[in-house]
């Protein structure tokens, strides 16, 4: 069978257009095509187009991101546990290449570290599994403050909030210190763990992020505490409970010892 063999050559029009985009990077195709067009060539739109797509040229347009109105905040401290939870992400990689984001929770009335937990991706779902088992441990705050992450702006975490009583004070857009609890807190967490440390998993890191939340709520002196540790300044009930049952139990196990 005899058939029409096409015979395009379009050298010409790749080199133009190659010269084109080094010299304006950021140019889009129709401002190539009427600069092509002013010199005097008189290459056909499509053709050009095509061949435009064909070298993937094509910039992804950007759009302005939104950015939502919030009111300000005060950053003020409570006077009482469970009065007001700071709550940010941090993120970084594994030895892998791999990408981990770590969701952290602070008391800002003690400043006490309620939540380090790490994993490859942490959406809502995960949000509110995390709340909920602190929940479970030590109940819920009367109001969360937070940035305006799609996590923290989902409805998955707002209809959790709602139905939980709890209200939410989100930080006005690219102003991290009015989070300052939670960033200051962060900045210890990078330094220790994160610029400190490789990791080939997220067990790795997850366990040596526990044993340091530890080490910070018992240990590590808190300038604006008047340098002693958050579980030292303001214990939590249950924390006092343990105390006062083990301290009653020896001193019963003494009486015990004097009148035998």
């Amino acid at each position: 069978m005899w058939y029409y063999q096409s015979k395009k050559d379009d050298s010409e029009v790749i080199d133009k257009l190659t010269a084109l985009a080094e010299s304006y990077p950021t140019r889009g195709f129709d401002e190539y095509y009427y600069k092509i067009r002013r010199e005097g060539l008189k290459w056909n739109r499509k053709r050009v187009l095509r061949v435009y797509r064909e070298m993937k040229l094509s910039l992804r347009r950007k759009h302005k991101k939104r950015l939502v109105k919030r009111i300000k905040q005060p950053l003020e401290t409570p006077l009482t546990l469970n009065e007001c939870w700071s709550m940010d992400f941090m993120s970084d990689a594994l030895t892998d290449g791999r990408k981990l984001r770590v969701f952290n929770v602070l008391d800002d009335c003690n400043r006490e570290a309620l939540a380090i937990d790490a994993g490859l991706s942490y959406p809502a779902r995960a949000v509110m599994e995390t709340l909920d088992r602190l929940k479970d441990e030590i109940g819920t705050p009367k109001y969360v403050r937070c940035d305006n992450g799609p996590e923290f702006t989902s409805k998955t975490f707002m209809n959790w909030c709602k139905k939980n009583f709890i209200e939410i004070k989100y930080t006005q857009p690219r102003k991290p210190m009015q989070n300052g609890y939670i960033e200051r807190f962060n900045r210890f967490f990078r330094e220790d763990i994160l610029d400190a440390y490789y990791f080939n998993d997220i067990y790795q890191l997850q366990k040596i992020s526990d044993n340091w939340r530890d080490d910070y709520n018992f240990n590590h002196p808190h300038k604006s505490l008047g340098n002693i540790s958050p579980k030292e300044f303001m214990p939590r009930f249950d924390e006092e409970f343990k105390f006062f049952i083990k301290s009653d139990l020896n001193n019963n196990y003494l009486s015990n010892l004097e009148v035998s």
